[in-house]
């Protein structure tokens, strides 16, 4: 797991806030360059590697118009020059925000939230995918992601993230 900066206050939190809620998807270009810009192990450019953005509640999508990771996840593949597989991993059911939730909370709320479709299985096969998110709390929603698309035939999964954040009762 890889992530540019720690968000509590400053800049880099306001920087997500306002991708996120306030409006500015154009943020994700420069923040998707950030992201980029990490050390990685050889295997992402010398092997088969793509690029999986977290897929998006579809009611906080259509709200935002938007999934913020999905925009960091383009702007990564660019520059990496590695395909992009948004298809490969689905909301198998909706899940409440996890904003307020405890780390027990968020593995309940998104245990078996995620899923491979059977028609993308044969991408997955052997390959390094890059799980793309905007901020890792408390990894839970990234662990139940890779669950599936290590299920669905992935070799090795990997997580890159704009920020991290502490989980509820963790020191800031």
């Amino acid at each position: 797991m890889r992530s540019v900066c720690w968000l509590p206050g400053g800049t880099a939190g306001r920087i997500v806030y306002a991708l996120k809620y306030g409006g500015w998807p154009k943020m994700a270009d420069a923040m998707g360059e950030r992201m980029a810009r990490l050390d990685w192990p050889s295997d992402v450019v010398n092997e088969r590697a793509a690029v999986v953005p977290i897929p998006l509640a579809v009611v906080r999508q259509r709200e935002r118009g938007f999934n913020q990771s999905g925009l960091l996840a383009r702007a990564i593949a660019r520059r990496w020059r590695v395909p992009e597989w948004p298809e490969v991993l689905v909301r198998a059911r909706a899940t409440a925000t996890q904003t307020r939730l405890t780390p027990e909370g968020r593995r309940r709320n998104v245990s078996g939230a995620f899923a491979v479709p059977p028609h993308t299985r044969s991408a997955l096969v052997g390959a390094h995918v890059i799980l793309v998110d905007d901020v890792v709390t408390t990894g839970a929603t990234a662990v139940e992601c890779a669950s599936a698309l290590l299920d669905g035939g992935a070799r090795i999964i990997s997580l890159v993230t704009f920020g991290r954040a502490p989980a509820l009762g963790d020191p800031e």
